[in-house]
Parts: C-alpha cells; structure tokens; sequence
C-alpha cells in the first residue's frame, strides 16, 4: 500500500511541474510523420525491463493525434513494489506524453490492474492527463466506442488475484529469455521474433482464454448499447467483429508494439510498429512509415505465452 501511495506522489509530482508559457513557447512544435484523429495504447508497463520504451517514445514522436487514450496498465506497479525499475528511457515516455497534452493534444488515462494504484484518483487531471474508469468514444463517422482496459473480464484478476501474480512472474522470466534471444538475432542480422507470442499461439488453453475474453467483452458492450468496444490486457491486437459488436484490442508495448488508431473518416486500424527494420539497426534515415497490420492477420500480432500471464 505504502508503494502504490509512494508511485502516485511520484506520478502527481512528475505531472505538476511548472510550466512557464516563455519555457512552453521555445519548445519545437510537434511534428509527428503520421496523424491520426485518435490513438490507443495499453500495456506499457513502465517499470518493467520487457517494458519496450524506446521504441514507444519513437512511435509517440512520428504519431500527432487528437485525443490519445492509454488503455491502462501504462505503469507496472506489481513490478514495482517487488523490485524499483526506472530507467530514463521510462522517463522520456511519461515526458513525452505530458508534453503532447500540453501541446493540446486530449490525453484520457484509463488505468488497468497493474497500475490499479491511480484508480484512486479518477475524474482527477494530472499535467493535463485525465484520469477515468471507462469512456465512451465517438469516432468521426458516428460509432460509440466503449474504452475500458479490460480486467474486470478476467477471472484470474477477479477471483484469483494470486494467480495472476504467480503468472507475471513468469511472464517477466519469459521476457528476459526474449530480450537475450533477439540480441542474438539482431547480431546475426535477423529480424524481430516474439517468444512469447510463439508459446502463446501454441498453447490451447491460452487461446481459448483470449477467445473466451474477447467474447465476453463484446456481450459486455452489446448490453451498454454502444457500437464496438476497445480493450487491452491480454497483450493481443486484434480488431474485428463479434456477433455484430465491434471488438478492438490495441495490443502492448512489450512485445508486439501495436496501437490502435482512427483515420480522420472514422476508419480504424492496427498499426504494428515491430515490422519496421530501423528499430532493430537499420541505417539511419531510412523511412518512418508505420506498418499497417492487416485485420485479417491482427490476432497473430499477440505476446503472451501462457492464460495465467497474459494480465
């Protein structure tokens, strides 16, 4: 309890800096590549070595947006409290994201179970970040888009909270295996490859739980009266549609590096940010196009290897 209070002083103190307007007036404008009417990311899990800041804080410098919802699980305060992790890197990424909030861009914190910590502060405003349990997002062609991270769908969360701790415990040994692997393969010149996503599409129980989730969410939407839901949580990206309800998973910032974005007519998409070679030491300069993840391949852009750690 004494962490999660020590992580929001920490977090309010880091959003109240003063600003003063000739300070706002010399920094650059923003001048991201790719604009989009809204963004969506979740599971950052800031706090974590898995935690893949640096590639988030150049997909926040190439995207301009109108309104940016972090769908929860921005922070990872279950890490935290075991073990104090906080590189500049994560720093930049909070930065930053105050940064666009003054520069007028809406930003609408959602938190999830892992930073559960700043639920105790919604309908509160931090550095110009709003805090709220859920929200209803109006896309440009008129759709009603249920925002909500997503736990409250999870069994283990609600009836096993243990459980789920023992998972991303395991999940965090997973990672660590990952991040030495594609070191390797980045010294062989090979390309990006998720464990984690290769153990989770191998393990029936953990598909099933993720179907099983999906489902539940979009039931959950059909009775609110809206047009489609958008989630995170389970680490996959996936956008499509659900006995007539519009289901939408943005992904993580662990693994598969993905956000959900509107188009300026209302259309979504998943943007996948691990296709792109420069991450992974291609020559500078080369080109900042995001990857558009096709819908019909988006479940497979996931990162978890087991249902008990996919919170």
């Amino acid at each position: 309890m004494q962490h999660d209070h020590a992580l929001a002083r920490a977090a309010a103190a880091l959003a109240e800096e003063t600003h003063p307007p000739e300070a706002l007036a010399s920094e650059p404008a923003e001048g991201g590549s790719q604009r989009f009417r809204t963004v969506w990311i979740s599971d950052v899990h800031l706090g974590t070595p898995g935690c893949q800041a640096e590639a988030l804080l150049e997909f926040l410098r190439e995207v301009e947006c109108e309104q940016l919802f972090l769908v929860g699980d921005i922070i990872d305060g279950w890490q935290l409290r075991r073990n104090w992790y906080w590189p500049q890197a994560h720093n930049d990424v909070v930065q930053k994201l105050l940064r666009k909030a003054r520069k007028g861009c809406r930003v609408i914190f959602i938190p999830g179970n892992h930073d559960e910590f700043a639920r105790k502060y919604l309908h509160n405003n931090f550095g110009g970040i709003e805090v709220a349990q859920e929200w209803i997002h109006e896309t440009a062609d008129g759709r009603k888009l249920w925002i909500t991270h997503g736990d409250l769908f999870d069994g283990v969360i609600q009836c096993a909270k243990w459980l789920a701790h023992v998972g991303d415990t395991a999940y965090e040994l997973t990672l660590k295996l990952n991040s030495y692997l594609n070191r390797l393969r980045a010294r062989m010149g090979l390309p990006y490859w998720s464990l984690s996503k290769y153990l989770k599409l191998k393990v029936k129980r953990a598909v099933s739980f993720i179907s099983d989730f999906e489902v539940a969410v979009a039931k959950e939407a059909r009775k609110r009266g809206v047009d489609g839901v958008v989630c995170g949580h389970i680490h996959h990206a996936e956008l499509r549609d659900i006995d007539g309800i519009l289901y939408a998973n943005d992904g993580d910032w662990v693994e598969s590096l993905t956000a959900l974005v509107e188009h300026a007519d209302g259309r979504l998409e998943i943007l996948d940010w691990s296709a792109r070679d420069r991450r992974l030491g291609a020559a500078d300069g080369a080109a900042l196009d995001l990857m558009p993840l096709p819908v019909s391949d988006v479940g497979s852009s996931a990162a978890i290897g087991a249902a008990a750690s996919l919170k």
